[in-house]
């Protein structure tokens, strides 16, 4: 991809957009999380390797926004979890390919977490992998893999990543 101000522009809209997303998760605003997708939208948190090697596997696979919907609303019903704060720490944005109102982009991740009788621990590390939509309103994610370059999740696997 050609490096030019349109580029860098979007790039720092792209970085914007990423950092709302985490500060959706970080302050659990669960509910608003799915507003960041189209409705038949693709996300699935996955192994290195899986992703590596084009397997299907994911430690959490959603098909469309209201598989989403239901993720929140099961984590706010009926799940029992140990209290937790995390912080989502996002860099590293790339532009891959844009084309039209489509952009696909990657970025690193880094999730922190703390449990009120522990000190904070590294969750997860990763990048993500979109499929982005331009609309009027700014960008949705029509496709996401949060490819994990953990070998394990040291605790659970909860809030979205």
């Amino acid at each position: 991809m050609t490096y030019s101000r349109e580029h860098a522009a979007l790039r720092n809209e792209l970085r914007d957009f990423y950092e709302e997303y985490a500060v959706c998760l970080d302050e659990e605003e669960l509910e608003r999380w799915p507003d960041f997708f189209v409705e038949d939208c693709k996300y699935r948190v996955t192994a290195r390797e899986n992703y590596d090697r084009n397997l299907p596997y994911g430690l959490i696979w959603c098909a469309n926004k209201n598989m989403l919907k239901d993720r929140v609303l099961a984590l706010r019903q009926t799940t029992m979890y140990e209290p937790r704060s995390l912080r989502h720490f996002i860099s590293g944005v790339r532009i891959r390919h844009v084309e039209g109102d489509t952009i696909e982009a990657q970025a690193n991740f880094s999730i922190l977490e703390s449990l009120s009788d522990r000190e904070p621990v590294v969750n997860m590390v990763g990048r993500y992998i979109d499929t982005l939509t331009r609309t009027p309103d700014g960008f949705l994610i029509r496709a996401r893999d949060c490819v994990c370059d953990n070998y394990r999740v040291r605790t659970s696997l909860i809030i979205p990543v």
